[in-house]
């Protein structure tokens, strides 16, 4: 009498546990990467593009009106021997001379993540001059300044700059 052995039957119970464990795999790989990408990602540009929209106009309107004023600004943005980027800004009117009265803000941006912005804290340095200092690492950043005549900002400058 020889005894063949029967082979395992597929059962519903089987197919079950099977389908549950394939899908529970594919729902915790996918909550992972929905994680990583959602934790990583941080060059979102503007939170809403219907808001931006509307601002444009009133951001050509300031564009035509700091065109219009001549001013001469510059800037030299160095690396110090201790390491920090030093940022110097001399802003004239249209005869040359150096501007009064005004506050002046600056912003190294990333061109890839906003999370690694840093803000330079400028200072009076003189009449129409500012000086300022961030901890801003090597590789390509934008410059951005802002000149404001009390709360109304009065000029802006964007800047492609290198740091080494």
């Amino acid at each position: 009498m020889s005894r063949t052995k029967k082979p395992p039957e597929l059962t519903g119970r089987t197919v079950l546990v099977w389908f549950v464990a394939f899908f529970g795999v594919v729902f915790a790989v996918n909550a992972i990467l929905v994680k990583a990408a959602t934790s990583t990602f941080g060059g979102v540009e503007t939170t809403s593009s219907y808001k931006a929209g509307q601002m444009f106009e009133r951001e050509v309107a300031r564009a035509e009106r700091q065109d219009a004023r001549h001013w001469q600004v510059g800037g030299t943005l160095v690396r110090a021997k201790s390491g920090e980027a030093v940022l110097d800004i001399s802003a004239r009117d249209d005869k040359g001379a150096p501007l009064s009265g005004l506050t002046a803000k600056a912003r190294l941006a990333h061109p890839a993540d906003e999370r690694l912005d840093h803000v330079i804290a400028l200072a009076r340095n003189g009449a129409g001059a500012f000086k300022g200092e961030a901890d801003a690492g090597p590789g390509q950043w934008e410059l951005i300044v802002d000149l404001y005549k009390g709360d109304d900002r009065v000029f802006r400058s964007r800047s492609k700059v290198i740091l080494k």
